[in-house]
C-alpha cells in the first residue's frame, strides 16, 4: 500500500489525514489491493454490500442496464475516489446500479461499519474521517441534482448544452475536457449517439460552440 500513500494523502476521504495515521486506517481495516481487469465489476445490482471502495488505479463507471440492455451511465470514477457509500450504510438495501471497470483497476474495500464506530479513544483522525465521508457523500447529491437538471431537458440540444454550461462552470473556462467519449456521453444523458453527433454538429456550425473529440469551447452568440 506504501506507493498508493501519495494518492490517499490528497484523496478527500483521507484529506487532511496524516500519512502515518492512514496507513493504521488501512490496517486497522485490513485494506488490500483487488485487482480488476477491464469489464470486471466491482459492485452488481442487487448486490448487499458492506464496505465502500476506493479506487486506487484505472476508471470505474457507475451505470445502470435495464430489461432491454440500454444503459446509462451516472458516474465516472478516478483514482483517489470513492464509490458505493450510499449502499454500505447499515440498512441502506441492495445496489441499484453496476460498478464496473472500463480499464484494468485497483480498489481498496473499507468497512463502514467500522468506520462510522468511533473506537474508545475518539482518534481525532477518525473523526475527521467521517467528516470527510460526510462532505463526499453531500458532494455526491449535489452532482446527482446536477444530473437530474441535465437530464430534466426536453431536448437532445438542451441536454448537451445544459451538461457542458456546467461543465464550464466547473472548469471555469469556456474551453474544457469532459470525462467522457461520444457514446459515454450519449448514455450519460440518455440519448441516441447519433442524434447527439448530429445536433453537436449543428451547433458547431451555427458557432455555438468548438470540439474536438473530448475537448469543447463554448462560444458567445
Amino acid at each position: 500500500m506504501k506507493k498508493y500513500l501519495d494518492l490517499l494523502k490528497n484523496s478527500d476521504l483521507f484529506r487532511g489525514i496524516k500519512e502515518d495515521d492512514i496507513s493504521s486506517i488501512l490496517e486497522c481495516l485490513s485494506a488490500r489491493p483487488h485487482h480488476y481487469q477491464k469489464g470486471g465489476y466491482i459492485f452488481h445490482t442487487g448486490e448487499h454490500i458492506s464496505t465502500l471502495a476506493l479506487l486506487l488505479e484505472g476508471c470505474v463507471h457507475i451505470q445502470r442496464e435495464d430489461y432491454w440492455g440500454n444503459l446509462s451511465i451516472l458516474n465516472k470514477i478516478f483514482p483517489g475516489e470513492v464509490f458505493g457509500e450510499a449502499y454500505a450504510a447499515p440498512g441502506s438495501g441492495p445496489m441499484l446500479n453496476n460498478a464496473l471497470a472500463v480499464k484494468k483497476s485497483s480498489v481498496i474495500f473499507l468497512d463502514m461499519q467500522h468506520i462510522l464506530t468511533m473506537c474508545t479513544s475518539a482518534c481525532c483522525f477518525h473523526t475527521l474521517l467521517i467528516q470527510n465521508l460526510f462532505r463526499i457523500i453531500s458532494s455526491r447529491n449535489r452532482i446527482l441534482a446536477q444530473k437530474l437538471g441535465h437530464m430534466s431537458q426536453r431536448t437532445t440540444r438542451e441536454k448537451l448544452l445544459s451538461y457542458l454550461s456546467e461543465q464550464s462552470i466547473r472548469k471555469k473556462s469556456a474551453s474544457f475536457d469532459i470525462p467522457f467519449d461520444r457514446q459515454q456521453l450519449a448514455d450519460f444523458l440518455s440519448v441516441d449517439r447519433s442524434a447527439m453527433s448530429n445536433e453537436l454538429c449543428k451547433m458547431r456550425d451555427e458557432g455555438i460552440l468548438i470540439f474536438k473529440k473530448n475537448h469543447f469551447t463554448l462560444e458567445r452568440v
